[in-house]
């Protein structure tokens, strides 16, 4: 925001001009305080205690990956402008907001940040797969990929777990037979399914999962992901035409769909500068003169 108040675009100065602006700005640690370097998507993760959460004890701290905080981020702005848009509907009045990076990723970071928050202390510590609580819902290695299973320690669950697993032996445990005590002796029970599903392919282990209506997922890499016939059939993947290379080439689709107005993705995103002259002339009334003038003094690409 500083740099475009140096320049005599702050919101003020706008405002002056059109009254019910809706002026959005995306910072990286937010509009107050001191704190104004520069922001990336791997600092501002290791800033909020996400890093600190993943991987295991002992280990060194995993960046997320994947630009996710970058991306919430824009997802905060988005919505932040359809808010603004709303209240202006309504009462004519615009608005300047602001979404950074910071909050959009405190945000994200909302589950064990709260638990912390309410005295968990244990909330900000790595927790190793094989000490989870839960051992219900946890990851486990097959003879193919590894498997998360994301069910509820309750009684019925468990009994339909061991039968997916096909042991008679640790349903009959005492140590296991309610949620207290799958809890407290959680480590020897994770050793006991993990032991049971490193005999079998993980599509072995999904179906016998799925006969018993058990919640669980492959961790599938990045060349199983774009085969997913259901990510196809519902446009999360698609394909547009590329003038560079002169074919069809497959895009990320969007991920919602609306019944009245679908979107589609038409074509790739626009080289930097690749439709200022459109934009000048057909929506702000440059005349071909005045663009050739900013041009030459570098103003514009």
């Amino acid at each position: 925001p500083q740099l475009l108040e140096s320049w005599g675009l702050s919101y003020d100065k706008l405002k002056s001009i059109q009254p019910d602006i809706i002026y959005a700005t995306n910072t990286g640690y937010g509009r107050l305080g001191d704190v104004s370097k520069p922001s990336f998507d791997m600092t501002v993760q290791a800033l909020t205690g996400i890093m600190a959460r993943l991987g295991e004890p002992g280990e060194p701290p995993i960046y997320l990956g994947m630009g996710s905080g970058d991306a919430y981020g824009g997802i905060m702005s988005a919505l932040g402008i359809v808010l603004a848009l709303h209240q202006r509907k309504r009462t004519g009045r615009g608005q300047c907001l602001d979404a950074s990076l910071y909050g959009a990723q405190l945000f994200l970071a909302a589950p064990f940040l709260q638990s912390y928050l309410s005295g968990n202390e244990s909330a900000s510590l790595q927790r190793s797969r094989k000490q989870v609580e839960n051992p219900l819902w946890n990851l486990y290695p097959t003879k193919g990929k590894w498997v998360f299973l994301c069910e509820p320690n309750e009684d019925a669950r468990w009994a339909a777990l061991c039968r997916a697993l096909g042991d008679a032996n640790v349903a009959a445990d005492a140590r296991f037979a309610d949620a207290a005590g799958r809890r407290q002796h959680n480590e020897a029970l994770i050793e006991v399914i993990e032991a049971h599903t490193l005999r079998r392919d993980h599509l072995e282990l999904m179906a016998a999962l799925g006969r018993e209506e058990l919640v669980a997922s492959p961790v599938n890499n990045l060349a199983d992901v774009i085969r997913d016939e259901q990510a196809w059939r519902n446009g999360y993947f698609t394909k547009t035409w590329c003038e560079e290379v002169q074919r069809e080439v497959e895009v990320r689709g969007l991920p919602v769909t609306l019944s009245k107005t679908p979107g589609e993705i038409r074509c790739l995103g626009p080289q930097l500068g690749q439709d200022t002259e459109l934009v000048m002339m057909e929506l702000l009334g440059y005349e071909w003169g005045e663009i050739e003038a900013m041009k030459a003094a570098g103003a514009i690409p």
